[in-house]
């Protein structure tokens, strides 16, 4: 059972290696366009659009590697629950009940243990949250850093959204479906999901050291 479990261990570690890596990417692409937008004054806003696109498919990747790593994760937390705990607590009767059919199922059959769109907000609540923040930043700055015009308030700013071949309405709805969506989305798994780990540790005075 010990090298089972270290054999477990390193399966979601490898996962959890993955998801690092597409994160890496939606941070390297992201810096990659703040370059080229603020490089060149003629490149149009709309191009922070193109990085929120480049972002998504990130996201995407990542939802789809944490739902493996989460079947995985689900798989060790059965063993440390369920087997670990009773051995350091020395408590045989916690070993009894259905968790070694369930083991043994998961082995037979592997299930996901979450749903793509749980697992998109889970990663977005997690991390990209802060990357779609940081584009919305670096759009607001554009506009107003290579406006043709100075804006000078609310009107001159709607005016300024408007780029070669999309009107200034188009852009905003377009902005505003988007964040919209992230936002949403962030709050509704934030309200139904507890994540991984707890905030707050039911036992947390015993670790004083």
């Amino acid at each position: 059972m010990s090298h089972f479990y270290r054999g477990e261990l390193g399966r979601i570690m490898a996962w959890r290696l993955r998801l690092d890596t597409t994160t890496t990417w939606a941070i390297t692409s992201t810096t990659t366009i703040f370059t080229v937008a603020f490089s060149f004054r003629e490149v149009p806003h709309i191009i922070f659009f193109f990085n929120i696109c480049i972002v998504s498919m990130m996201l995407w990747i990542e939802a789809r590697r944490y739902r493996f790593y989460d079947a995985f994760r689900a798989r060790v937390r059965m063993l440390e629950a369920h087997f670990l705990v009773p051995m350091v607590s020395q408590n045989t009767q916690m070993l009894h009940g259905e968790w070694q059919k369930l083991v043994c199922e998961d082995l037979l059959l592997p299930s996901f243990k979450l749903s793509r769109l749980e697992a998109v907000g889970r990663r977005l609540k997690r991390n990209y949250i802060f990357i779609y923040i940081v584009i919305l930043a670096a759009w607001l700055v554009k506009i107003f850093l290579h406006s043709v015009q100075p804006i000078t308030g609310f009107r001159q700013f709607y005016h300024a959204l408007a780029v070669s071949g999309l009107s200034s309405w188009a852009v905003a709805l377009l902005f505003v479906i988007t964040y919209g969506t992230v936002i949403g989305l962030t709050y509704f798994v934030a309200r139904r999901t507890s994540g991984e780990v707890s905030e707050f540790g039911g036992h947390r005075a015993a670790w004083r050291l």
